[in-house]
């Protein structure tokens, strides 16, 4: 079974977080082991079982890229550790975001980076918003797949370079 079966929910790739919170509590309510004290050990077996893997299911689909990165490897598009060569332009931009976040230090130059890390998120979620806001199982093509792989990517460079502006300020 996989997450979004335990949900009860279509595969995709953006989910609406209220929605999946009041799902989650309803779940948890039902599958709680506290509920299963007095079953057989099989039946407590499986709804701790149960119970950790819609804990984690939850973790997954809170973070849009997580939720990404598992429907990308339930697909086979994915696997750990994987070492995606991303296209020079932007491994060059990123350099240069590095470079520059190097010599910023003081808060209009950390301002100015910050501004120049989203216009760039921005450029690279753009080509993708479209397959990942209407995702659909069956009909989404590997192709489209395969550009979300990159943009995840790219995203990831993205977020260290924000986290290493988060340190700086």
């Amino acid at each position: 079974m996989n997450y979004f079966e335990l949900f009860g929910i279509p595969v995709q790739l953006k989910l609406d977080v209220s929605t999946l919170h009041n799902r989650y509590v309803s779940l948890s309510r039902q599958h709680h082991p506290d509920y299963f004290v007095n079953d057989t050990p099989g039946a407590q077996a499986e709804a701790l079982e149960k119970s950790a893997m819609l804990n984690q299911a939850y973790k997954v689909f809170k973070s849009q890229d997580e939720t990404i990165g598992y429907v990308l490897k339930e697909k086979g598009l994915l696997v750990e550790e994987e070492k995606y060569d991303l296209p020079p332009a932007f491994l060059m931009r990123v350099m240069e975001l590095n470079e520059q976040l190097m010599e910023a230090y003081d808060d209009e130059g950390l301002n100015r980076m910050q501004i120049e890390v989203d216009n760039l998120q921005h450029e690279i979620y753009e080509p993708v918003k479209e397959i990942v806001e209407h995702y659909q199982e069956g009909v989404t093509s590997e192709k489209e797949l395969l550009q979300v792989k990159q943009y995840y990517f790219q995203k990831k460079y993205l977020d260290r370079i924000r986290h290493q502006l988060g340190r700086k300020v």
